[in-house]
C-alpha cells in the first residue's frame, strides 16, 4: 500500500466542488475488473491525464454501503437474468467527506444509467416513509424493500476535466450480512463514467491495449452471489471463475 500512496502523491488533486462540472448524474458506466498487482501500474500510465480526488487530505477514500432489495431479490434477479430496465436501491456514506445519501440507479434500455439521490443524517438500515416515497417517486411504483447486505469499499476516484469523465477505482472491498462475511483484498473494480459529450479516453484505451474486457457485474450482485448460496448464479459463472483466478494469482 505504501507505494500505491507514493503513486497517487504524483496526480494533481481535485476537491469536491470542482467536480460539479464532471457529476455525471446522467451518463454511461463500464466497469472493468483487474487485480491488485496491476493497479499500481494503471496509475502510473493516467498520472499525465488525470486529477485525484482528495477528501481531508485523503486520495483514497472509505465507502460504507448498504443494499436493499425486495424479499425475493427481484433487482438481483432482474440482473442475473439480463433485465435491461432495473433500479438498484441504497444508502451510501462517504465517510471522509462525512456525507450519508439514499441513492436510487435507474438502468435504462439504452445501456444509460440516471442516478437520484436525497441526503441523509445517518444511516439507518429501516426505510423510514419519506425514504419509501423517494424510492416509489423514483421507480414509478411501490414495492418492498429491506436491507440485504453491508458493502465497504476504499475508492481512488480520477478525473479528465477535459474530456469530461470520471473513473473509480475500488479496492479492499468486502461484505457482511448478519455473521457472515467476505474480503476480497485481491480484487479491483474499475468503473469508466461518461456521457455523449465525452471526449477520448486514456484508461479505456490503456485497457483495451492490456486485453481487459469490460464486466457488467454490480458490486451488489456479486456480494448477494458470494454471501447467498441459495441465489442463482448461473449467469454470473464467468465473472466468478475471473475472481477466482485473480484470487489464486494474488496469492501466488
Amino acid at each position: 500500500m505504501s507505494n500505491l500512496f507514493s503513486i497517487l502523491q504524483q496526480f494533481q488533486p481535485i476537491a469536491l466542488d470542482e467536480m460539479e462540472g464532471v457529476r455525471l448524474m446522467n451518463r454511461t458506466d463500464t466497469k472493468f475488473m483487474i487485480g491488485r498487482s496491476d493497479l499500481d501500474g494503471l496509475l502510473q500510465e493516467l498520472v499525465s491525464n488525470y486529477r485525484v480526488l482528495e477528501v481531508e487530505g485523503t486520495r483514497s477514500n472509505r465507502y460504507q454501503t448498504l443494499y436493499y432489495d425486495t424479499p425475493d431479490f427481484l433487482s438481483y434477479t432482474e440482473h442475473h437474468n439480463g433485465k435491461r430496465m432495473r433500479y438498484k436501491i441504497r444508502k451510501r456514506e462517504y465517510v471522509e467527506s462525512h456525507m450519508s445519501f439514499l441513492e436510487c440507479k435507474q438502468k435504462l434500455n439504452n445501456g444509460r444509467t440516471i442516478k437520484s439521490r436525497i441526503k441523509l443524517s445517518q444511516i439507518d438500515e429501516l426505510l423510514d416513509a419519506q425514504e419509501n416515497g423517494f424510492i416509489d417517486e423514483r421507480t414509478g411504483m411501490h414495492r418492498e424493500y429491506e436491507p440485504k447486505l453491508w458493502n465497504s469499499f476504499v475508492r481512488i476516484t480520477l478525473v479528465d476535466t477535459q474530456v469530461g469523465e470520471r473513473v473509480t477505482i475500488d479496492t479492499d472491498i468486502a461484505y457482511h450480512v448478519g455473521d457472515r462475511e467476505v474480503s476480497l483484498p485481491e480484487l479491483v473494480i474499475i468503473e469508466v463514467k461518461r456521457d455523449e459529450q465525452s471526449g477520448k479516453s486514456q484508461v479505456l484505451e490503456h485497457l483495451k491495449h492490456h486485453l481487459v474486457r469490460p464486466e457488467s457485474m454490480s458490486k451488489y450482485c456479486l456480494g448477494v452471489a458470494l454471501l447467498y448460496p441459495q441465489m442463482k448464479t448461473n449467469n454470473f459463472k464467468k465473472k466468478l471463475l475471473k475472481i477466482e483466478k485473480i484470487k489464486l494469482a494474488y496469492v501466488a
